[in-house]
C-alpha cells in the first residue's frame, strides 16, 4: 500500500508540472509569439465579433492560461479541471473553425490527461487523509 501511495504521489507530481508550466509557458508566449503567432488560431468569427485586435485578446488568453498554471501548482485538482475545461474549449473552437484539426486533436487529447490529473489530485488527497487518520488512532 505506502509503494503505491508513493506511485500514485509521483505521477501526480509529473502530472502536476507538466499540466503547470505548459500553460504557463503558453501563456506568457502570447506576449511575445515567440513559439508561434497565436492569433492565426482564432475562429475567424469570433475575431469578428472582438471590439479589440486579435492580438490584444490573445493577450488576455495568456493572462487566463497563466493563472491557470499556477492554480494547478496551488490547487492541482481545481486547476487541472480548469485546463481541462480549458483545452475543450480550445479544440473545439479549432474544430468548428475547421483549421488545425490536428492541434484540436493534440488539445483534447491534452484535456484526458489534465481531467485525469483532477481525479488523480483527488484520490492522492483522499488517501493521504486516510493516511492521516490512521496514523493519529
Amino acid at each position: 500500500m505506502e509503494h503505491s501511495s508513493k506511485t500514485l504521489t509521483g505521477v501526480q507530481t509529473l502530472l502536476k508540472f507538466s499540466y503547470g508550466i505548459i500553460p504557463i509557458v503558453a501563456g506568457a508566449d502570447k506576449f511575445t509569439n515567440l513559439l508561434t503567432d497565436w492569433s492565426k488560431y482564432l475562429h475567424p468569427s469570433l475575431e469578428a465579433m472582438l471590439p479589440f485586435s486579435a492580438h490584444v485578446f490573445m493577450m488576455i488568453v495568456g493572462v487566463i492560461e497563466i493563472v491557470a498554471g499556477i492554480l494547478v501548482f496551488i490547487n492541482p485538482q481545481k486547476g487541472a479541471y480548469l485546463v481541462c475545461a480549458w483545452l475543450v474549449l480550445i479544440a473545439l473552437s479549432l474544430l468548428a473553425s475547421g483549421n488545425y484539426l490536428d492541434v484540436a486533436v493534440r488539445d483534447l487529447a491534452m484535456a484526458i490527461g489534465a481531467f485525469s490529473l483532477a481525479k488523480l489530485s483527488q484520490s492522492v488527497t483522499q488517501n493521504s487523509g486516510s493516511l492521516a487518520k490512521t496514523a493519529l488512532t
